[in-house]
């Protein structure tokens, strides 16, 4: 049911916008990124993230992609940002939060990240992944929504 549905959100992608969220993990003023494979968005770094389901929570969303695609679980969020992201060929009202989260990374889901590793929020690698940049720009700055 679930490839149903992951095939059925990305095919209302192409006419209406879709719901996404991130979990943005911190430790020691360094940032969890990994690096995208085989999506939109291949070969920039991003944090856990993905698209809303039906009947859940946003918060619930995030939670879910931080343990589905690194095995860590989210002890405390708290939202950091909205944006409206048009980009990759996509079109996503994107709601992301800071997370505190129990754990080490690890890769869950090798069909879409190669690898995860610490960065220092003042040397971040290249390219990042437009919502992440949005969303680190806004975690700098204090800024909630992005038009």
């Amino acid at each position: 049911m679930r490839n149903a549905s992951r095939n059925l959100h990305h095919e209302a992608d192409k006419i209406l916008p879709s719901v996404g969220v991130g979990a943005m993990v911190i430790r020691d003023n360094r940032v969890l990124l990994g690096k995208r494979i085989g999506d939109h968005g291949a070969g920039s770094y991003a944090w856990c993230g993905g698209g809303l389901e039906f009947g859940e929570s946003l918060e619930g969303a995030a939670k879910r992609e931080l343990l589905e695609e690194s095995g860590l679980v989210a002890a405390h969020l708290s939202f950091l940002c909205v944006s409206n992201v048009r980009k990759y060929g996509r079109h996503y009202i994107d709601f992301e939060f800071l997370v505190e989260a129990l754990g080490e990374p690890e890769v869950k889901e090798p069909d879409k990240v190669e690898f995860w590793d610490w960065y220092d929020l003042d040397a971040l690698p290249s390219p990042i992944f437009k919502p992440v940049e949005i969303a680190i720009n806004s975690y700098r700055s204090g800024v909630l929504y992005n038009p």
